[in-house]
């Protein structure tokens, strides 16, 4: 099995801070950027998490080598998602942003956010493939029957998702048994 060698990135150059807090930080920014974020939203929170303090928006800037308008529109998303939130310690003009840290609660959050929408615009869209494809004369039934599971597997899914949200359990068995047959 091959090593994992990690190095600090360009962007990679936060002040007082050890080999492994930049490596953490890093290591969450890439997971983030896979699943179709800004890596450096990733970056934010989990400095943020693992400071475990309010920070504002110029230490972050500092902290992480990032602009001020970047450090501003990254804040924003996160907030939206509810995954940093803003403060203000008492006697204090500036906000601080802090990591939520119920990564449960997070998940939630992003996931009723974005992929219900992402799910949902899917399953309308095979719904019309399918629709289409019966109307077509050279669609086989085979096609058909096809694109009928795929609808089944994104309807599947999205179930999935609705039971985790309920019960934060992710049950994928079901969609398992769709390909079985």
């Amino acid at each position: 099995m091959k090593g994992y060698l990690w190095a600090p990135s360009a962007a990679t150059q936060l002040s007082e801070q050890g080999d492994w807090e930049s490596m953490a930080v890093d290591a969450v920014g890439n997971v983030i950027e896979f699943w179709g974020f800004k890596r450096n939203q990733g970056r934010v929170w989990a400095f943020l998490y693992l400071r475990d303090e309010a920070l504002t928006a110029a230490e972050l800037e500092k902290e992480l080598a990032l602009s001020k308008g970047g450090v501003s529109m990254l804040l924003r998303d996160l907030e939206r998602w509810g995954v940093v939130l803003r403060v203000r310690k008492q006697g204090d003009a500036s906000w601080r942003y802090k990591a939520e840290t119920d990564l449960l609660q997070m998940a939630r959050r992003v996931i009723e956010e974005r992929e219900f929408s992402f799910i949902s615009r899917i399953r309308a869209d095979l719904a019309q493939a399918r629709r289409l494809a019966e109307q077509d004369p050279a669609a086989s039934k085979a096609k058909i029957e096809r694109i009928r599971r795929m609808e089944l597997l994104a309807e599947a899914t999205e179930k999935a998702l609705t039971v985790f949200l309920k019960t934060s359990r992710f049950d994928v068995g079901a969609m398992f048994d769709l390909f079985r047959t």
